[in-house]
C-alpha cells in the first residue's frame, strides 16, 4: 500500500498512530479498526488515556502504547497548558508515524488532536469530522450522525476510508490477545456468572441492593456467582455470602480471563461489558439510554439489553441521572436479570 505521506521501507508499509484517548470500553471497541490498520502497517502505535491504556495493551495488533490525558475528553478536567501539549507533541514527533487515525465518538471533535499532531510533523491524518477541518486532515470522513451505527463499525469505517481493511478470515468482532492469565485460583472452574456492579458514571449504575438481590437469586437457582470491580466496598456489599468477591483483586488482563471463564456476564454500559464481548462471553446489559444502545451495546456476542430505552434521559449523555428516581434502570428487576441470564446460558 502506498499513498501521500507514507514513509516507504522494503515492504512499503507505514508506521501508523491510532488515537482513541478515552475509556477502556471505547478502546476495546476500536479493536477491529486497529486490527485493520495492523494488517497494512509495519508498526501500530496507540495513543490512549490513563483509563484506556490497559485495554490498548491487550489489543491484538498493537506494538506500542503512548499515554496522554486529553483535556477535551478526560473527565478529570485536565488543564490544557503549553507544557501539557508539548509532552504530546514531543512523544508524537519521536514516534514519527507516517499517518495517524483519530478515532472519536459522534459527539467528539478530532480537530484539537489533529492540530497537535500536525505540530508534531505527522504528514497524513485521517478522522471523522462534521466540522470543516481545513488543512488539519488529509482524509476527512463524513458520516450521517443521525443514524446509530455501532461504535466498532463506525471506527472500522474510518480505517477503510484511510486505506486499511481487515485481513481475510477476520470477522470484525472484538478481541484480546491470547493466552490470558490463569485465574482458576480466584474463580474455580469455568461456568460461573459474573456480576459487575460498578459503572464509570452514576447515571449508568443500577443500585447496589438490586445487584445484591440478583446475586442471591442467581445463587438460589444454582449458579456460581463471581462479583468483579474496583470498588471493594461495593463488590463486598453485592457479593454478600453468596458469591466470590474479586473486588480490586485483578489486573485488567486477569479480569479479561475471569470474564472469559463466565457463561454470562451481568454489567452496565461500562468497560467490562465490552471486555466480556471481546472474550466472547454473552452479556446481560443494564443499559441506561443516556447514550444509544444501538451504538454502545455489547458488540458481536449474544446479549440482552435491559432498561427503558425511551426514558426521559435518552440521549442526554448525562453522567449523573437528570431524572428523579432514575426510572430507566429502576424499572429493571432482579427477576428480569435472572431470566435473561437463563436465556443466554
Amino acid at each position: 500500500m502506498t499513498g501521500p505521506g507514507f514513509r516507504q521501507d522494503g515492504q512499503g508499509r507505514p508506521v501508523v498512530l491510532v488515537a482513541r484517548p478515552d475509556n477502556a470500553g471505547d478502546v476495546l471497541l476500536a479493536g477491529p479498526a486497529i486490527r485493520a490498520v495492523a494488517a497494512g502497517a509495519r508498526r501500530v502505535i496507540v495513543l490512549a488515556g490513563p483509563y484506556g491504556r490497559a485495554a490498548a495493551e491487550l489489543l491484538p495488533g498493537v506494538d506500542e502504547v503512548l499515554e496522554w490525558r486529553t483535556p477535551w475528553i478526560d473527565p478529570g478536567h485536565v488543564p490544557m497548558t503549553g507544557a501539557h501539549a508539548a509532552r504530546l507533541i514531543d512523544a508524537a514527533r519521536a514516534a514519527a508515524p507516517d499517518t495517524a487515525l483519530i478515532l472519536t465518538s459522534f459527539h467528539q471533535s478530532p480537530l484539537p488532536l489533529a492540530l497537535l499532531l500536525r505540530l508534531a510533523g505527522t504528514p497524513r491524518i485521517a478522522a471523522i469530522s462534521t466540522d470543516y477541518p481545513g488543512s488539519l486532515l488529509d482524509v476527512r470522513h463524513v458520516v450521517d450522525e443521525t443514524v446509530d451505527v455501532p461504535e466498532a463499525e463506525r471506527m472500522l469505517g474510518l480505517a477503510r476510508v484511510a486505506g486499511f481493511d481487515l485481513p481475510p478470515g477476520d470477522d470484525g468482532r472484538l478481541a484480546v490477545r491470547r493466552p490470558l492469565p490463569d485465574v482458576t485460583r480466584l474463580t474455580g472452574p469455568p461456568g460461573y456468572v459474573v456480576v459487575h456492579p460498578g459503572a464509570t458514571a452514576p447515571a449508568r449504575a443500577w443500585p447496589p441492593d438490586e445487584h445484591a438481590r440478583t446475586v442471591k437469586e442467581l445463587a438460589a437457582c444454582g449458579f456460581r456467582v463471581v462479583v468483579t470491580g474496583v470498588e471493594r466496598e461495593l463488590t463486598a456489599e453485592v457479593a454478600g455470602a453468596q458469591a466470590a468477591d474479586l473486588g480490586g483483586a485483578t489486573t485488567f488482563a486477569e479480569l479479561a480471563a475471569v470474564l472469559a471463564g463466565a457463561c454470562v456476564v451481568v454489567a452496565g454500559n461500562t468497560g467490562p461489558a465490552h471486555l466480556a464481548a471481546a472474550v466472547g462471553t454473552p452479556v446481560v446489559s443494564l443499559f441506561a439510554p443516556v447514550v444509544p444502545a444501538a451504538r454502545w451495546a455489547p458488540y458481536g456476542v449474544p446479549s440482552v439489553v435491559l432498561g427503558d430505552q425511551d426514558a426521559p434521559c435518552r440521549g442526554s449523555r448525562a453522567r449523573t441521572c437528570p431524572v428523579p428516581g432514575h426510572p430507566c434502570l429502576m424499572s429493571v428487576t432482579a427477576e428480569q436479570v435472572v431470566r435473561s441470564v437463563r436465556s443466554l446460558r
